[in-house]
């Protein structure tokens, strides 16, 4: 019950860090797209440059993922409850970030508008809604796997879903750059400039649900374990109560 408690505990705390650096991802983004007159960046330049921004924004954003890394490797006690609790922080951060956004700026109008999502190795596009639905897998995944295993797990079957999560993972990243990398042959002017008009729904839905293998996987082997144990608890009342039953059957009436 403790230990419990103490899960609960961390869980706030990283979900409390996650929407403060929500904030602060939004304010800076607000504050680079207003310098740059791009709070809508799917526009003509998407990406101009200014001095140094260009630089400091990308080792920001590498910056960004330490953090929330480093939250979760603070806040577990076994590598998978770290990397339970880091896509907890992620996708918390991920979704306010779009929030507080709106917030500030008004901008996204809707889920289906065109951002940039990040820029290593190369500019990665998609509607906002893409990255969201992402993003709540990972809070799923994240709530699951931060507390301590309940379940023994098959091994050789957890790394066969990972592969399979790690394919769609792939295909989501080749989705989000592939209008980078289709221009990319042209130089880093044509990478900068391009504007994505069409995206991939249809593979982008493939991607997702490979992705969720190994969610889908941790709830189905929780769901077998609670039936299993209330099938058990019910079994242990009914042989409590057959003696009683037994005895009284004897009582002369």
């Amino acid at each position: 019950m403790k230990c419990a408690r103490n899960r609960e505990r961390q869980r706030l705390t990283v979900v409390v860090f996650a929407v403060a650096m929500a904030w602060v991802e939004a304010a800076v983004v607000y504050y680079l797209r207003t310098m740059i007159d791009r709070i809508d960046p799917h526009q003509p330049e998407p990406l101009p440059i200014i001095g140094g921004l260009g630089p400091a924004e990308l080792v920001r954003e590498v910056a960004t993922l330490l953090m929330l890394l480093a939250v979760g490797v603070l806040a577990g006690k076994t590598w998978g409850s770290r990397l339970g609790y880091a896509a907890l922080a992620f996708g918390v951060w991920d979704i306010l970030y779009y929030v507080f956004l709106k917030l500030l700026c008004g901008w996204p109008h809707s889920l289906l508008d065109w951002d940039i999502l990040f820029l290593l190795p190369l500019p990665w596009w998609g509607p906002v809604l893409a990255p969201v639905s992402i993003a709540l897998l990972m809070v799923v995944w994240g709530a699951l796997a931060s507390g301590e295993a309940t379940v023994p797990a098959d091994a050789s079957r957890a790394w066969n879903l990972w592969l399979v999560s790690a394919a769609g993972a792939a295909l989501a990243l080749y989705l989000f750059m592939a209008d980078s990398i289709r221009v990319s042959r042209d130089g880093i002017e044509a990478v900068r400039n391009v504007l994505p008009a069409e995206f991939n729904w249809g593979w982008f839905a493939g991607a997702w649900l490979l992705m969720a293998a190994p969610v889908l996987n941790i709830l189905g082997r929780r769901l077998r374990f609670l039936r299993a144990r209330n099938a058990a608890a019910t079994g242990l009342r009914r042989s409590d109560a057959a003696p009683a039953r037994s005895v009284g059957a004897m009582e002369p009436e």
